[in-house]
């Protein structure tokens, strides 16, 4: 996460060699659409602080949208 003064807020998804997949406007959004939107992309959110993450999730955390999952064309 990279705070940027000034900056409208967006979530940039990067892909394993940093090139960019996709910027998600964040401005017009409240914390709990947020929290959904990440969760829908299938990043891992872990229980507690010291947790440690998945394999699986340490190279990529987002995975592909859920079977029946609504389509995020609107981003």
């Amino acid at each position: 996460m990279k705070h940027l003064p000034g900056a409208d807020p967006e979530l940039v998804l990067l892909g394993q060699r940093s090139e960019e997949l996709e910027r998600i406007p964040l401005s017009d959004m409240t914390r709990e659409e947020i929290n959904a939107l990440v969760q829908e992309l299938g990043f891992y959110r872990k229980a507690a602080p010291d947790e440690p993450v998945p394999p699986e999730y340490l190279q990529a955390p987002a995975r592909p949208p859920a079977e029946g999952a609504p389509d995020r064309g609107d981003l």
